[in-house]
């Protein structure tokens, strides 16, 4: 890619959120917000490989259409009409459509931890930085998960769903997701991410969990609550008294090639 293109690649975020003022449209029902994220559905369909990995590469050839779904959210407000799982879906999508395209900017890049995206306050690790724009507000990716996606009664799930890009991270579905199946997606995302052995390590007496576990204990729970949560999401049958311990976390990208480095999660 020529330099100068190169370039404006790499801040076209920035474009994205200095851009004018949008006009605010709403989609309030179900239909409209299905037609809404498509074009996120599509270029999944399109770069999600078998395994769940992202291709990045093919991705950042349709760069454009990532980048004019992003701005079609620019001209969303969320609704109060929405349904809890409508809601959830809509940030879950943003989020992750939002964390892929900022990859893409950077991309090639061995993780998406040594992004640093530049601000007018310094540069800032990609969890923090603004690079977000809903209904016209600015948001970073940690907004999205603490305040958009949290509650008083915590969804573990949404630890799958959430495309942290990163190798350990759960594989990626090939769609968007959907306020009206969205239970059935995210139980399909944590039995798929729970009973493969690249992740998860499970016996009747002894718990090998991924580093997300650990990160995110709070929204896990006791380790009581933990061996019921994986019981309800897997056929191995799990004593009472089983140990847990928590496997390194792989903080190389999820592309469809990547390297397999180690290292602990932890929260960003």
């Amino acid at each position: 890619m020529p330099v100068a293109l190169t370039f404006l690649s790499r801040y076209a975020w920035l474009i994205w959120l200095l851009a004018l003022a949008p006009t605010f449209v709403h989609a309030d029902s179900q239909t409209s917000l299905q037609r809404l994220h498509e074009p996120w559905s599509d270029l999944l369909n399109r770069h999600v490989t078998y395994e769940g990995r992202l291709d990045y590469q093919g991705l950042q050839e349709d760069e454009a259409e990532l980048l004019d779904y992003l701005m079609s959210l620019r001209k969303v407000t969320p609704s109060a009409a929405w349904t809890p799982q409508e809601t959830k879906a809509f940030w879950l999508n943003v989020y992750n459509a939002s964390a892929a395209y900022l990859v893409v900017q950077y991309y090639p890049v061995s993780s998406i931890n040594d992004i640093r995206v530049k601000a007018l306050s310094g540069a800032k690790s990609p969890w923090e930085a603004p690079v977000v724009n809903v209904g016209g507000q600015t948001y970073s990716l940690n907004q999205i998960e603490r305040e958009k996606l949290s509650s008083s009664t915590p969804d573990p799930r949404i630890h799958f769903g959430l495309m942290y890009a990163s190798a350990s991270a759960a594989p990626m579905p090939k769609e968007a997701y959907d306020g009206s199946r969205l239970d059935q997606q995210l139980d399909a995302q944590t039995r798929r991410y729970l009973n493969d052995s690249n992740f998860n390590l499970l016996t009747a007496t002894h718990l090998k969990l991924s580093g997300l576990f650990d990160a995110y204990a709070k929204d896990f729970g006791s380790p009581s609550e933990v061996r019921a949560f994986i019981t309800h999401y897997t056929q191995t049958p799990i004593e009472p008294t089983a140990t847990i311990e928590y496997l390194s976390f792989s903080w190389a990208l999820n592309d469809r090639n990547t390297l397999n480095t180690s290292q602990p999660m932890s929260r960003h």
